[in-house]
This record gives structure tokens, sequence and C-alpha cells, in this order.
């Protein structure tokens, strides 16, 4: 059944800009949604007949929810049921005059973007009616029924709906091409605001052409010309003879938009100076001038005539027009001005002032020991642009206080920042009366690297912009000098070594060459060939063929080779007197100076030279070298200082890795080798090893200042670079991977979840030193249970204990030798564990019924000697030799030859790539006549296998940069560590 009641319809706005529409009876009920929608919207097409209408509760009861622009359409052209009898509220009668309005205004066009609302920080839209159309909304405003906020957001909203509901419209893809290319349209944009709050000045017509929706019409725009006082030119192309006392000047230009070539210029007065104005412009010329004198006033206030108020003053002074190159014309770009300044500027603004020091002629002329700490004398030259003035030339312009300056046809600008920079760091220079050789040195590396960088994109940090740099200017001397510590092949190679008993292949030439050369200039030196490249017979030849002093040279080396080193002097340099300072009967005291008379080499272990520290240090050494220099990596150690303290006419490095784990390494060889190069240790890790390791934006080229700088004093040659011509036999590597017994894998757990009881209850040193036992620990039991329980091995007597069956990892290892001697092999095998070797060497002894060696710290030099000669002598008798050599990696990993291996075991791994590889090239080296076999286990299941994957994965900024070790672990989380930790039982055993 039909009521035939009354029905009375209101609206109500949201606050987020819907509409609610309401039906009530005369009993004041409120009618149904669904009802209402078959009242009201039975004709609404664009509803779908009310449809796609939602239905809504609120305070007020049930209604029907309308957007913006649904309210608009339906109320412009509402269609009712005939048998409805509707009363409309006052205000929904206004709405619906007003929507009649707003239907045209958008059908029409009659519409733009909200100035004001931008102003306020958002985008909104207003109308922009006829005037006939204007008056009819202005008499519906006058009701005040509803506020005129209240009509300004409804259409708003209406645009910003449509907008989005046809974004294939013209309309829709005007503005969205109008957002996205400018800033004052993007309210998202976190510089929105920022760029708001710099176009204050802009009115409504600024802001509607700024932002695309109005154009400038004429065929002419209105530009602003900064012509200089010195040789002007115009746009088009004519010049008046310098006036050196004329002020700068803003000139007026008309530009045709069609063809930029067509200008006149003009006075903002709009009186024409030039060029012939097309009739066309000469009706509108003068309005448009005077509209962009305006627009520029608003910008620009500091322009405005003191004289004549709404007038521009063309003259600037010399500070303004360095305001407006700098400043004033950016703001008028952003604006949409177009700008005419001076051609050079462009360059100039590039530019920065360069502080040269132009060395002497007669430095670097004699041939004369340099020295790092040489004083080296220059002259000051400071370039501005292309303009090089002398240091008078550039006191007396900089007293001027000028900011730009013509001088010898140029303009140079003098930034007081700038100048002040330059004159502090001359002050500083002249405190130290000139440049040392290795400042000169350095600033000569970085600059020309810089400029490398420079061509190829790159730029220099933001930090390091605000520092002044001296660039040198080398005179021809230097020049020479420079190229030969840079490329080592124009270095003039030393010709045949009397009383060298061997031949130098080409590159040991260049390497004993190069050694001489840097001790000619007082530098010292770090040949780091790769291991068995021959930096033995480098050096011996360089003993050799340098001019030797009144006293002798000094070598000191490992322990472990103190033997090599005899037989390899022996064997290349019999003619030279070498004296061994080493053992309990060693000389001491006053009784030393007279051991090394007549020697031309002493030789001592690091242990020796730290205890002997009082002995050595009183000699001054004709040359004192480190073999395997890592040695000193750590710059605090008692021996490393002590080995620092000791006087030498030239220092030398020998490794074959001068960095194992950390870039502070490097330093700290070059620190022995050119002590201050680097700089303090603080300085070099703040400035180059911490950003480096940290993978920070910048380490690339850090890392590459780095290597310029060591470049010239580190030769680095590696076995298979082609130029090196070896022809070594191939060193193949693989992984043996093997899984844990149920005993393993028990004791592994154990160890594992005792770490993980303790964690969180520990931090800082307690936490590091607890998380590097259970490394220990858990590689023990990966290596034996044995090892880790200490249930049957004695370290000294090498017991056999329960046997192999309990590791995999040995009995893996017994069946790959078993093959290797069935085809005549023979083997070296690293252990880090002393006690591991011990249980190798019985075990392996016991099944293969031959000779097992051991080399650890704890055997004196006769014994090692005897074991090396044992392994290598190829003459000795069948049932002598002995084919399988476990080492410790500590006292075996460096320095030994044993080619007579063809197979490399890494029965435990150190987790460093350096110094496993140090350790193989004990068998890869020159002599090497077979193809070496590496062979490295790996236990499944477990954090060697983690850890394993994690460095194949790594890749390091360069090689050799940075290595890898275990102190990395210390620094992970209690999940990450336990993830690293856990054990994967599917590779378990049955």
């Amino acid at each position: 059944m039909i009521s035939l009641s009354q029905i009375h319809i209101s609206l109500q706005r949201f606050p987020r800009g819907s509409f609610v529409c309401y039906g009530e009876t005369e009993e004041a009920n409120i009618v149904p949604g669904y009802r209402l929608r078959k009242l009201l919207f039975a004709w609404h097409e664009r509803s779908f007949y009310g449809n796609q209408l939602k239905q809504v509760h609120s305070s007020r009861g049930e209604g029907i929810e309308l957007s913006p622009y649904m309210t608009m359409d339906y109320l412009a052209e509402p269609g009712v049921l005939l048998h409805a009898k509707l009363s409309w509220d006052a205000d929904v009668l206004l709405m619906q005059q007003a929507a009649l309005i707003y239907k045209e205004a958008l059908e029409e066009g009659w519409y733009m973007p909200s100035f004001e609302d931008w102003r306020d920080g958002r985008i909104g839209w207003k109308l922009n009616l006829p005037d006939e159309k204007m008056d009819q909304l202005q008499q519906l405003l006058s009701e005040k029924r509803v506020n005129e906020t209240f009509w300004r957001r409804w259409f708003a909203d209406i645009v910003g709906e449509m907008l989005h509901q046809d974004p294939d419209s013209e309309i829709s893809t005007m503005w969205r091409g109008l957002v996205a290319g400018n800033l004052l349209l993007r309210t998202s944009d976190p510089d929105f605001d920022r760029a708001r709050a710099h176009a204050s000045w802009m009115q409504e017509k600024d802001w509607l052409l700024a932002i695309g929706w109005t154009q400038d019409i004429t065929s002419y725009r209105i530009c602003v010309q900064l012509v200089e006082p010195y040789a002007e030119t115009y746009v088009d192309g004519t010049t008046t003879a310098k006036d050196n006392g004329a002020d700068w000047r803003l000139r007026f230009i008309a530009q045709d938009r069609k063809d930029a070539n067509r200008i006149v210029e003009f006075s903002s007065a709009g009186n024409s100076l030039s060029g012939q104005v097309p009739a066309a412009w000469k009706e509108t010329m003068e309005m448009s001038i005077q509209a962009q004198a305006e627009r520029l006033l608003r910008i620009l206030p500091q322009l405005e005539s003191e004289f004549q108020v709404g007038k521009i003053n063309e003259q600037l002074s010399d500070d303004q027009a360095w305001e407006f190159l700098t400043v004033w014309s950016l703001q008028l770009v952003a604006a949409g001005i177009s700008i005419f300044l001076p051609s050079w500027w462009e360059e100039l603004q590039r530019l920065r002032p360069q502080l040269k020091a132009k060395l002497k002629s007669s430095v670097g002329s004699r041939k004369a020991m340099f020295g790092m700490d040489q004083i080296i004398q220059f002259d000051w030259r400071v370039a501005l642009g292309g303009v090089v003035l002398s240091e008078e030339e550039f006191v007396e312009l900089a007293e001027q206080k000028k900011r730009l300056i013509y001088i010898r046809g140029k303009w140079v600008q003098l930034d007081p920042a700038y100048l002040e920079q330059i004159k502090a760091t001359m002050r500083q220079m002249e405190k130290k009366k000139g440049l040392s050789f290795r400042e000169v040195l350095e600033m000569h590396l970085i600059d020309s690297g810089e400029q490398e960088e420079a061509d190829a994109g790159q730029s220099a940090k933001e930090e390091e912009k605000a520092k002044m740099k001296v660039r040198v200017e080398l005179n021809s001397s230097l020049k020479t000098l420079l190229k030969q510590l840079n490329q080592i092949k124009s270095i003039p190679l030393v010709e045949r070594i009397e009383g060298l008993e061997a031949d130098l292949r080409h590159y040991q030439q260049e390497g004993v060459s190069w050694l001489l050369f840097l001790r000619k200039i007082g530098l010292g030196g770090c040949l780091a060939d790769d291991m068995g490249l021959g930096k033995t017979i480098q050096f011996i030849a360089y003993l050799l063929a340098m001019e030797s002093g009144s006293t002798p040279s000094l070598l000191i080396c490992p322990t472990s080779v103190l033997g090599n080193w005899q037989k390899e002097l022996e064997r290349f340099a019999p003619g030279l007197n070498v004296h061994l300072h080493y053992g309990a009967q060693r000389a001491r005291g006053e009784e030393f100076e007279a051991s090394i008379q007549g020697a031309d080499l002493v030789i001592t272990s690091y242990n020796i030279a730290q205890l002997d520290e009082k002995e050595l240090s009183g000699v001054s050494w004709d040359a004192l070298c480190l073999d395997e220099a890592q040695n000193i990596k750590n710059v605090y150690t008692k021996q490393s200082q002590a080995i620092r303290g000791l006087n030498a006419v030239q220092r030398i490095a020998l490794t074959g890795t001068p960095i194992e784990n950390r870039l502070t390494e490097l330093w700290s060889i070059f620190d022995f080798i050119n002590p201050g190069y680097l700089g303090t240790l603080k300085h070099f890790n703040h400035q180059y090893a911490g950003p480096i390791e940290n993978s920070e934006e910048d380490s690339p080229l850090l890392s590459a200042r780095v290597q310029r700088l060591v470049r010239p004093f580190l030769l680095r040659r590696v076995k298979k670079d082609p130029a090196i011509q070896l022809d070594l036999p191939d060193k193949y590597e693989s992984k043996a991977y093997v899984a844990l017994t149920p005993e393993q894998g028990a004791l592994y757990e154990n160890v594992v979840q005792s770490l993980m009881e303790k964690i969180d209850s520990v931090d800082g040193i307690e936490k590091k030193g607890l998380i590097l036992a259970a490394l220990m620990k858990l590689k023990q039991v990966c290596d034996h249970p044995s090892l880790f329980l200490k249930d049957g091995v004695s370290v000294g007597a090498g017991a056999v204990g329960t046997g192999g069956a309990r590791s995999a990892k040995l009995e893996r290892l017994l069946e790959m030798i078993d093959e290797l001697r069935s085809d005549g092999g023979s083997c070296l095998i690293f252990t880090q564990f002393v006690e591991m070797g011990h249980l190798l060497q019985a075990r392996i002894a016991q099944e293969r019924g031959e000779p097992v060696q051991f080399l650890h710290g704890g055997l004196s030099k006769a014994k090692r000697d005897a074991l090396i000669a044992r392994f290598q002598d190829a003459t000795l008798p069948a049932e002598e030799r002995c084919h399988i050599f476990i080492l410790s990696l500590k006292a075996g990993g460096t320095g030994l030859n044993l080619t007579a291996a063809n197979h490399v075991f890494h029965y435990d791994r150190w987790w460093n790539p350096a110094v496993e590889n140090q350790a193989t090239d004990r068998a890869f080296r020159i002599g090497q006549t077979r193809d070496v076999q590496v062979h490295k286990f790996v236990t499944l299941g477990t954090l060697e296998e983690r850890i394993d994957e994690m460095i194949t994965r790594k890749k390091g900024l360069s090689d050799q940069l940075i290595g890898t070790g275990e102190n990395w672990v210390t620094e992970m989380s209690t999940g990450e560590l336990r993830e690293l930790f856990a054990l994967r039982r599917e590779w378990m055993e049955k």
C-alpha cells in the first residue's frame, strides 16, 4: 500500500565533502533509505536509477549518500515519482539554483584553479563566470542561509571529482600535465611549502601564468638583460667602447616567440633603444613592459628606485650586480621570466679559485737524496678563472674588496669566502717555510686522480669543497721523477749485477731497479709480488747492486724462514758476508757491534728484534728489510714499535699480502717504509679505512684515492699476469664436503646451546670473548671429537687415541692421501691447531706406514730446516724422503719454498682468503713443475658451510683491498648468531 503522506527532503554535508539526503514524514518519521531511493532517483540516469547510491546511518537516522558531483547533477534536474508528495528544505532549494549554475559552468569551462586556496597550502577550484551569471550567483549568495565557504568548497569538490572520474577527458589530461611539471601544484611534494613561500610575491595572474593555466598570447616575450660596464655587448651583436666608470645596467628586451634572433631593447620606461619595432607589437608594448616591471618589483623590491615609486633602478652597483648574477636572476627564472646574462657568467660560476705552488726550477735537478721531509721551495700562483696572478697581484686585487673584476680581458670573481681560504692556506704554508716532498707528492697524486674522476663525471664530497686545495706545478725534474714513481717502465733497468749467481727475469730486473731508484731519492718501498714470484732473489740482487755504506743492512724475517734465507743467500750471492743474529749464543751488549763488523747483511727474527732492541737500535743500518712484513700489521705491539724505532738509510717491506683483514694493515706497512706519508693512524681511519670498510657511498672514490697514494711505493705483480710470462702450471681449487658423525653432531649442538643460554646475559668484551671461544670449539668439533674433548690426544706424544672413525673429515683426508700417493704425489696439510697436527701425524703414519712430518712453532730452527730439506730434496734415497708434510698455519704458512708438493689440503679453515692463498703458495710458486690441487674441507650443515658461502659471495672493492676474518661474527645479533651456528641435521651421518 502506497502512503500519501507528504515527505520533507533535506540535505546534510559531511566533513569529507559528500552529502546525505534524508526524507522525513509529517509525523517526523525518517523514511527508510530503500524507499527514499525509489522516490527520488527512479528517473536519475547517472546514479543508475539510484542503484549505485549507498544507504548510510547517522545520528539523524537512515539516508542516501551522494558525492559532491552527484549532488549537483541530481539537484540541477531532479526527477521524482509522479505520485510522490515532496517538500524541499529551503537550503536544498538554494542548492538547486546553484547546481544549475555549476553544471553550466562545467560545460562552458567557466572555472579555474583557486589562487586563494593555493596560498593556504592546498589546491582548490573556483568559478570564473561571465558578468550576468556572476550577478545571478551573487544574488543567490545574498540569501545568507548558507555561508560563502560552503559554496566554494562544494564547487571545488565537484571539479576535483570530475577530474578523477573522467581521467581521459581533455581537461583531466591537461591538469595532470600541469601538476607533474610544476612544483607549485604538487602539494604532496616535500618542497611544495618552500616553493610556495618563495613565490609569495605572486598575484593571481602571475600564479595562473606560472602554473600554465593561462598563456601569454602576445607574439613576443619581455626579458631582462644584465649589461656589463666593460666592453658592453648587446644581444644584437653591437658593442660599445669600454667605460671603466660606468655601472652595470638592466635592460628590457622584447624577443619574438617564434624567432629568438628577432629582438628589440627597451628601458623600463618603454622607450625603444635599438632595433626595429614590428608594427604588431607597438599597440601592447608599453603595457607589457609596464606589467613586467611591476612584476619584477614584486619579486625584487630591492630594485625599486628611491627617487621614483614604481620605477626600476636600471643602474646597479658592483655588489648589486653580484646579487643579480648569483641570487636575483635565479629568482626571476623561477618566476618564469627570461634572463640574459653576460656570456662569460655560466663558465665563470663553474670555476673556483685555485691556489698553485709553482716549484722553483732548481728543485729536483741535483741527484741528491730527497726523503719525505725534504723541504721544497716554491712561488705562489692564484688562478682565477683563466687568469693566473702572482702573489703580489692577488693581494692587490683582494684589497679592492670587489666581487667581480675585469682583468687581462676577462672577468674574474672574487668570492670573499674563497679569498679568505686562499689567504689562510698561504699563511699556514708560510709557517712551514715551504712544502715537504711528501706534501708535493700527495698533492700531485690526488690532483691527477681527481681530474680523472671529474672527466668521468664523478664529483668530490661536499665537505671537500669547503677546503682550499693547493695544486702543484711541477718543474721538469720533478715531472720526470714522479713519472718514474708512477710508471715503473720509465725507470732505467739495472745492468748485469756483479756477484749474482742467477739470471733475473725481466720483471725481477724491474723490481730491483725500482728499489734502487727509491733508494736514490731517499724513499722506502713495499715489494708485494704474488707468492712465488721471487721477492727473495730481487732483494738479494738489490743488496749486490746498491752502493753499500759503512754499515751492514738488516733483514728481519719469521723464525721459520731463517734457514731458507741463509740457503738462498749462499746459492745466489755467495760473495756476500752474511751474519745470523739468532740463538742463545748470539752476541749481546758491547759484543754486538764487534760481531757484525765486516758483514754485508745481518739476519734476525721478529722475536729477536724485539728482545735485542737496544743492540739493533744502536746501529744506523744501510738498508732495513722486513720479510713477511704483515708481522708488523698491529702498530701497537712491542715488536712493531721496536722495529719501527730502528734507523736505516732505506726501509723495504716484502710481503705477498699487504692486507690480510683490515686496511689499517696497509697503513702500518707504509708507516714503516715511509713514516708519516699516509698521515696519522687516526686520520687514515677517519678519512679512508672507516668509510671504505663500511661500504659507504663514496668508498669506490676513496679506494681509488688510496690506490693512487700507495701505487708509487707498492710494487705488486701476480703470477697469472701475461706480462710476467712465468708459464707456471695451473692451480685447481675444490671444496671437499664432509658430514658430521652422530658424536660430532651431539657435541656441536651442546656448544651452540650453551652459547645461546649465556649470550643475552653478557655484552661488550665479555660477549665477544664468549662468541670467539664458541667459534674455536665448533671448529674443533668439526675437525675431530678428540680435539674438543681432549680424551685421547697427548700433544707431545701424538697418541692416536680412539682412532679416526669418529671424524668424517679425517676419514676423507685419508682416502684422498691414498689416492694422491698412488699417483706418486706429495702433499701439504695445513691446520691451525697444533693438537690436530699431532693427531693427524699419528693417524696418517699408522694408516699409510710411511713417514709423516709436522712443522709447528715449537720446533727449533735446525729441526725446521731438516724437515724442509727432507721434503724438498729429490736426491735423497726413497726411504729417507717424506711426501706428507703437516704444517701449522701460523708457523708454516709464509716464507717457505715447498714446491715438492702438488696437493695442498686446508684441513680447517682460517676464513681469510688472503691467509689461505699465502699458505697455498708454499707449493704454487716458481720452481713448481706440476699442476697444484688445492682442497678446502667444509663440514656440511655447520657454520663452516655458512661462512664459506658468505666468503664466496663477498665482493671486495678491489683485489687485496679488504680481506675477511672472524671478528665480524662477534658483531652479530643473537638471532643472527643462532642462524649462523644452528646445525642442519640433514647433513649428519646416520
